[in-house]
């Protein structure tokens, strides 16, 4: 592997899949909204270059020349909220994601590696994720991922491009977005707010983003023609454990709100994946504990909100 490119390049995964493929002397196109706010998540690195590209204009984005280059596509819109139920918005994602396709096919690329999701398989008994599990998405957004991977399986097929789908359950570190559970608790506990949470008696499997991104590289690199493989930690405990972990992180003497939330009406209460194909063709392994991941995400959010005052 001598070049990537990665749409969504901002993101958390998308970042850190841009620096960890820089330091191992990959060259990156890293393709990022025009005029983002999230431009400083990209490394400073002589590896790596900035391509300013809405997705709604990848379409028009010349060859990234180089053969034998392979393309992530992590970059999705309306991800959380009531942006996830709009039809619209997703129906253009799932086009962007054929766009990405096509942009892999200009530049030689010999694989597509998508970003999915655990929305993909809906609200599911045991909470267990494998890749061969049959999917019943719920929302507009986790119909649209599996559309999109579907879609874009079939016309790298076509184009001869190894195909490979990512499907994250829980990821969180530096970069996270505001509004993930993690983000809400490690703000509420730096400035030493009560965060008000359910019972959090789910059963939760958390990756650490670098770990995540580290996973989307290894099947860049051997992931198998067709596949899909869940991307989680293989490992699973009650939400309120990372909870209390995340306070005691800060300050053991914090109070947790638990109970004063209620459970949503179609809760999952067990998320956990299957890494077992994602090791067997790839080797990967995630190595940072949540009490060392969360360090991290606690310093990054803490020179964050010091930016914010200055």
């Amino acid at each position: 592997m001598k070049k990537i490119i990665v749409t969504g390049a901002t993101g958390m995964i998308g970042a850190f899949l841009a620096r960890l493929a820089a330091t191992r002397g990959i060259e990156v196109l890293a393709v990022i909204r025009p005029g983002s706010s999230k431009r400083r998540n990209i490394p400073e690195h002589p590896n790596v270059k900035i391509i300013e590209c809405d997705l709604g204009n990848l379409s028009g984005l010349p060859p990234q020349k180089g053969e034998g280059g392979i393309l992530f596509h992590m970059a999705w819109e309306k991800t959380y909220g009531g942006g996830r139920d709009n039809v619209a918005a997703q129906m253009k994602n799932i086009q962007y994601t054929l766009d990405a396709v096509e942009l892999a096919k200009r530049s030689g690329c010999s694989a597509f590696i998508g970003a999915g999701s655990q929305a993909e398989y809906g609200r599911i008994a045991d909470g267990t994720l494998s890749p061969f599990l049959p999917v019943d998405p719920q929302t507009g957004y986790g119909i649209a991922k599996h559309t999109a991977g579907a879609l874009s399986r079939i016309l790298c097929r076509q184009y001869g491009i190894r195909h490979c789908w990512g499907r994250i359950l829980s990821a969180y570190g530096p970069m996270d977005n505001p509004y993930t559970l993690i983000s809400y608790c490690v703000d509420s506990f730096l400035r030493r707010q009560t965060p008000a949470l359910t019972n959090c008696d789910q059963i939760w499997d958390y990756i650490y983003g670098a770990d995540a991104a580290r996973a989307f590289l290894a099947i860049g690199e051997s992931g198998k023609d067709g596949s899909i493989y869940c991307i989680g930690s293989g490992k699973a405990q009650p939400l309120k454990r990372y909870i209390e972990t995340i306070r005691d992180s800060i300050d053991t003497k914090l109070k947790i709100g638990f109970g004063e939330r209620d459970y949503y009406p179609d809760q999952v209460m067990k998320m956990q994946a299957d890494i077992r194909n994602l090791t067997q063709d790839t080797g990967f392994f995630p190595d940072t504990p949540f009490e060392e991941g969360i360090r991290h995400a606690i310093e990054w959010r803490k020179k964050e909100m010091e930016n914010e005052k200055n």
